[in-house]
């Protein structure tokens, strides 16, 4: 066997067309020499299950321990042209793992196991080791967001509805609204992570080849080597009962449009024009040098919009006929694998853009007079129509609303002037200053951060 480096540079595990999960963590955990590793921890973890039952050779778990210990030992590339005859990598890396073993063990690798038990297994194990990176990246996000919101609670500036001014709201809460989805995400994440089972029920998951093997209670092995891995014991065998699979594809996905939620925000509120909020660390341009690009926030928006079109192919294999499938199961491999990879790109990506954002309120407070006082309409709707009668304010407001814009005249000035409003006792500087038309923003931005 030959080691599995690539002298020539065709490795195409690198990541050149994805920069949003190039170099992440969770990239490292679900790239090909990772896969390897854990579909070598699967095989060597079921021989030492099998030989803690009495079914196997105490020196057999050693023998074939050590010789699954290194991946390097290993041609990578050979597996995966190998792989083709039977259609899948375990065929291969048996016949390989057999040889590496030797005699007089050799023939306790995969004892009993179909691929299938040991690829799902090691695919519960990469996602599983990839899930726990993800969730400290997440962690990161929410505890920079808290401090976001918590600094900014009665920040002020334009709340906006279908792309307009609607009514002021606080950067405190928009910020513990994206806290509120990371937190979703990471609590959806963790209870997937809690839950990922060992696959194990030889050919059709009746667990026969097993008995045939001599195990007097073959139903006890799976908790055997779930003990072994540090995953689930599955109720069943779920060779076609793809419940793990689908249960990854939706906090996966989940948590990607929840980051991406944030990343829109951001790209919406740091354009040129707007520049309430900026990145810290952005990108350059390749022909504009006055350019800093909210690369972060892009990124994060890619992922978001690619991750639910590879969960829907998870979904669709849950349709997996017979009692192990063809083509179904097949399918997930590389589109889990990449949504694991676009979700923790997404969290590396978002821990540093929030970490790093730069928020100006200044900018934002200036934003509330964009619209001459119209921002608070509602509220002088309310304190007008008990001073004027409900259809007259509205028509005065109508009407101010109007000259305020076409006069380009404070809308609290017009008030101020209109003759129907002398004496009335409304403090109408106070009525038109947006920054004390906030609501209970402050409140819930508290609420908000009682969720740990």
């Amino acid at each position: 066997m030959t080691s599995s480096a690539d002298p020539a540079g065709t490795d195409t595990d690198t990541g050149l067309l994805a920069p949003g999960w190039a170099g992440s963590a969770v990239a490292s955990a679900t790239g090909d020499r990772a896969y390897l590793r854990a579909l070598l921890d699967a095989e060597a973890a079921l021989t030492r299950a099998q030989a803690a039952l009495g079914l196997a050779p105490a020196g057999a778990a050693d023998a074939v321990g050590a010789a699954a210990a290194d991946p390097d030992a290993f041609d990578a590339r050979s597996l995966a042209e190998r792989a083709r005859s039977g259609g899948n990598p375990v065929i291969p890396l048996v016949a390989d793992l057999t040889e590496a073993v030797g005699e007089p063990y050799g023939n306790q690798v995969h004892r009993g196991a179909t691929s299938q038990d040991i690829m799902d297994t090691a695919t519960m194990l990469v996602a599983a080791r990839a899930l726990d990176l993800l969730l400290a990246d997440l962690t990161r996000t929410e505890r920079a967001l808290a401090r976001l919101a918590a600094e900014h609670r009665d920040t002020p500036l334009p709340g906006r509805t279908l792309t307009q001014h609607a009514v002021p709201t606080t950067f405190g809460l928009k910020a513990a609204g994206w806290r509120t989805l990371v937190l979703d995400a990471r609590d959806r994440i963790g209870t997937v992570r809690d839950t990922l089972p060992v696959q194990l029920g030889g050919a059709a998951g009746t667990l026969a080849a097993f008995g045939a093997y001599g195990a007097p209670d073959p139903v006890g092995l799976p908790e055997a080597y779930a003990r072994e891995l540090g995953l689930r014991t599955p109720l069943l065998p779920w060779h076609t009962l793809r419940t793990p699979v689908a249960d990854l594809a939706g906090c996966l996905a989940f948590a990607a449009g929840a980051l991406g939620k944030t990343a829109a925000d951001v790209l919406t509120l740091s354009r040129t024009e707007v520049g309430e909020v900026a990145e810290g660390g952005g990108g350059g341009s390749s022909a504009m040098p006055h350019k800093a690009n909210p690369v972060r926030s892009t990124l994060i928006a890619a992922a978001a919009r690619r991750a639910p079109q590879l969960a829907a192919t998870l979904y669709g294999s849950l349709v997996a006929e017979d009692e192990r499938p063809a083509g179904a199961w097949h399918a997930e491999w590389e589109c889990l694998r990449e949504l694991l990879r676009l979700a923790g790109g997404a969290a590396r990506d978002a821990a540093e853009l929030t970490e790093e954002l730069r928020v100006r309120p200044d900018v934002m407070r200036a934003h509330l007079g964009i619209t001459h006082g119209l921002i608070v309409s509602e509220r002088l709707s309310a304190e007008l129509a008990p001073v004027l009668g409900r259809a007259r304010a509205k028509e005065l407001l109508t009407e101010l609303a109007r000259r305020a814009a076409t006069e380009d005249r404070p809308l609290g000035e017009l008030l101020a002037a209109s003759p129907e409003l002398r004496g009335s006792g409304l403090d109408l500087a106070a009525l038109t200053d947006p920054a004390r038309y906030t609501g209970s923003a402050g409140a819930l931005t508290d609420r908000a951060l009682e969720r740990r």
